[in-house]
């Protein structure tokens, strides 16, 4: 017998020793799969063995993976490996040597690159949540960023890249990127994030979509499921002021600000606030009216957005700038004749104003249709 099955041996005998007879079925059962050599189904067993409550300790951990795990980790999947690793690494007290030793695992599944990243992403936890060290981070997030886009399908890394990047860049105040990060994540993961952390995650993300630079498609937000969540607690307003925003409601807007102006982040950039709303109000004006009504003019844009005159067109310029909507500005009248607005996710009543701008567009289109065939005879004859 060699050393190393001498030492698996000795090692899954002393485990199987225990009083808990539960638990020496457990090791029993392992013992079995490891000597009839079936590496998947030993994979598939201590992944969720490894996070038995009799081994949530740093040395019993380690024990296991020196005196077991180690002896064939070169044979099972590398994916595999790495999630019964991150357990081995969430209980190492010491962080630094917690990434040293994912930093000697690469190696071991470079075959795999979907363990790589997982095992990267470990790495910028680590480096974010205890080490507070957001230049390694930021560097992982930054390496990952594209390889992951050009992946060509959604792995189970994705999610895990998501709420990593997003975590950081709450932690550095990126509005923009911590919700976009966000809402990829959800479109992952949701399945995997536990319940009780919906109702912070969704008031975080709440807050990202108001605050963001260049994020005007908060209708992407207010349908995803995660905003119930925020019913009947103390941060409910924030669905009612998201879609304020998206509707361009600047009364309701200045209605709820004895409410939203007890968030410390959102008082302070009230001007940013007020500009972004009015964007959203020009860019509903323009989505309500039908293609040959889209000659809007200053005064109506005035008195929707509770600008003063002089202001309506520096507001018009931003939007132009911005792509939110594209059109001509005729200064002499006074008018913006608006030829496109930029898409977005709609809401039910958004949805129900389309619907009725289409059946103005129908019928215009058979009256048209009905005069042409009445018609006929006389264009024919001329």
């Amino acid at each position: 017998m060699s050393n190393t099955q001498a030492t698996v041996t000795a090692y899954l005998a002393a485990q199987k020793k225990t009083t808990n007879k539960d638990l020496a079925a457990e090791w029993t059962l392992i013992e079995e799969l490891h000597n009839e050599k079936l590496w998947n189904e030993l994979t598939i067993k201590l992944v969720t063995f490894v996070r038995h409550e009799s081994l949530q300790d740093e040395s019993a951990l380690l024990q296991l993976y020196q005196n077991f795990i180690s002896t064939f980790e070169t044979k099972i999947n590398p994916y595999g490996l790495i999630q019964i690793l991150e357990v081995v690494v969430d209980n190492i007290s010491d962080k630094k040597e917690a990434i040293q030793f994912l930093e000697k695992m690469k190696d071991k599944v470079k075959i795999c690159d979907e363990a790589v990243w997982y095992l990267q992403v470990m790495q910028g936890n680590l480096y974010l949540s205890n080490l507070n060290d957001l230049n390694a981070t930021k560097k992982i997030i930054e390496e990952l960023r594209d390889v992951l886009e050009e992946a060509g399908n959604v792995t189970p890394v994705h999610g895990k890249y998501y709420m990593l990047a997003s975590q950081y860049y709450r932690r550095v105040g990126k509005h923009s990127e911590y919700y976009r990060c966000g809402l990829q994540f959800l479109g992952c993961s949701l399945d995997d994030y536990p319940r009780d952390q919906w109702a912070q995650q969704a008031f975080f993300l709440g807050l990202a979509a108001l605050l963001g630079d260049g994020v005007y498609n908060i209708g992407e937000l207010l349908a995803h499921p995660i905003l119930e969540s925020l019913k009947n607690t103390e941060n409910e307003w924030l669905v009612e002021l998201l879609k304020a925003f998206n509707m361009g409601d600047i009364n309701k807007f200045n209605d709820m600000k004895k409410i939203w102006s007890k968030i410390p982040d959102l008082a302070a950039q009230e001007v940013k606030l007020r500009q972004k709303i009015s964007l959203l109000c020009l860019m509903e004006m323009t989505f309500k009216r039908s293609a040959i009504e889209r000659a809007i003019s200053f005064a109506d844009i005035a008195k929707e957005t509770k600008l003063p005159p002089k202001e309506v067109e520096f507001l018009i310029m931003k939007a132009l700038a911005l792509d939110l909507v594209r059109g001509e500005i005729d200064q002499v009248a006074g008018v913006v004749n608006m030829s496109w607005v930029q898409p977005r996710v709609l809401d039910r009543s958004q949805i129900v104003g389309m619907a009725s701008t289409l059946d103005t567009w129908m019928g215009a289109i058979t009256n048209m249709e009905k005069l042409m065939e009445n018609r006929a005879a006389e264009i024919l004859t001329n």
